[in-house]
C-alpha cells in the first residue's frame, strides 16, 4: 500500500489505517476471534498503522489489540493510543499528570509492548487547554524521554482546538493531529488548515471518511449527531451511487485518501471481510464524472456540521 510521510515524526504511514475502536464492541458485540482476524486482515493489506483508546469499550479494544498483536514484530507495525478519555459515555476525562503516567503504564501492559510510536491527547475539546499545556505534554515529553513514547499528537471534532494548543507550543512538541469527520465528500472544512497545518510541520491524520456512517448504503445509525438535513443529502448522494452500481463508500475512501496533504486516513470494523473491502475499494479505479456528479448533489449541505465539547471549545455551526 502507498505511504505518506507522517508530518515531520519520520514515519512512513499508510495512506489507509485502521482505526480499532470496533475492536472494543462499541458499536456491536463481537469475538475475540473476529477481532483476530481482522488485525490480521489489516496487517495483511498493508493497513500497519493501527490507532486505539483506552476509552474504546473502556480498555477492551487495547486489551483485545493486544492479543491480536502476540506474535507480530514489533516492528512490522506502528500503534498509537491515546490519554485524557477513559469513557465517552460517562464523559470521564483526565488530563492531568498521574492520570496521564498511569495511563500510558497501563495501555502498555494491555497491549502487550514497550513503547507505542504515537500518543494523543484524546478529545481535547473537553479538556481545560492549560491543564494540556502546563501537565499532559510536559508529561508526554517526559515519558518520550525514558522511551515509552515515540511522538505525541492531539485528537478532536472541534476545528478550533488545533492553534489553541499549537500556537502555543514549542515546534515539535505536538507532532501530530488527528480531526474526524471534517474531510469526506460532504465536509472538507479540515482542508482550510491544512497550511497552517503545514507550516507548523504537523502530519494530519483524517479519521471517518464515511462521516461515522453518513456515507455508507446503511445511512447513520440512529445515535448519529448529525442533522436531519445532513443525514438527507448523504442519503440522495448514496443512492445516486447506487443506481450507478458502486458503493458510495468506495468514492469516500478514495476521496479521502487521495489527498497528498493527509498522511493517513483511519477506517475501523470488526469485520476482516469488511477491511478487504476497503482495501479493494482503494484500489479500484476512480471515476471522475461519479465524483463530480455526487459533490455536485451535496453542494447544498457542504460543510454543514455538528460541535461538541466545552462551550469555548465548540465550532461554529453551519446549517
Amino acid at each position: 500500500m502507498k505511504t505518506r510521510p507522517l508530518g515531520s515524526t519520520g514515519l512512513n504511514v499508510p495512506v489507509l489505517g485502521f482505526g480499532a475502536s470496533s475492536l472494543g464492541s462499541v458499536f456491536r458485540e463481537v469475538s475475540l476471534a473476529d477481532c483476530v482476524a481482522t488485525v490480521q486482515a489489516a496487517l495483511e493489506g498493508g493497513m500497519n498503522f493501527i490507532d486505539v483508546s483506552p476509552s474504546y469499550g473502556e480498555t477492551l479494544a487495547e486489551l483485545r489489540l493486544g492479543r491480536a498483536l502476540e506474535g507480530v514484530p514489533r516492528e512490522s507495525y506502528l500503534l498509537a493510543t491515546k490519554i485524557g478519555s477513559y469513557s465517552e459515555p460517562r464523559g470521564d476525562y483526565d488530563f492531568s499528570k498521574a492520570s496521564t503516567e498511569r495511563s500510558v503504564e497501563h495501555s502498555l501492559k494491555r497491549l502487550g509492548v514497550d513503547y507505542v510510536d504515537l500518543i494523543q491527547c484524546h478529545d481535547i475539546e473537553f479538556a481545560d487547554h492549560d491543564v494540556i499545556l502546563d501537565e499532559t505534554l510536559p508529561t508526554l515529553l517526559e515519558l518520550k524521554k525514558q522511551g515509552y513514547v515515540r511522538h505525541i499528537g492531539i485528537t478532536g471534532l472541534p476545528l478550533k482546538i488545533y492553534a489553541s494548543i499549537l500556537d502555543r507550543v514549542e515546534p515539535g512538541v505536538v507532532e501530530t493531529i488527528l480531526s474526524f469527520c471534517h474531510y469526506e465528500l460532504n465536509d472538507t472544512s479540515l482542508g482550510d488548515l491544512f497550511p497552517y497545518f503545514q507550516e507548523k510541520g504537523v502530519g494530519i491524520i483524517n479519521a471517518s471518511p464515511t462521516g461515522m456512517g453518513l456515507l455508507t448504503q446503511r445511512g447513520a445509525p440512529s445515535w448519529h449527531p448529525s442533522t436531519p438535513a445532513i443525514k438527507e443529502g448523504c442519503r440522495k448522494a448514496m443512492e445516486h451511487c447506487r443506481a450507478q452500481g458502486v458503493d458510495i463508500v468506495r468514492l469516500a475512501l478514495q476521496f479521502a485518501c487521495d489527498d497528498e496533504r493527509i498522511a493517513c486516513t483511519l477506517v475501523g470494523s470488526a469485520n476482516p471481510a469488511n477491511i478487504k473491502a476497503n482495501i479493494e475499494h482503494l484500489e479500484a479505479p476512480r471515476d471522475p464524472q461519479l465524483l463530480a456528479e455526487v459533490m455536485e448533489i451535496l453542494v447544498p449541505i457542504h460543510n454543514f456540521n455538528w460541535t461538541r465539547g466545552l462551550p469555548q471549545h465548540r465550532d461554529a455551526i453551519l446549517g
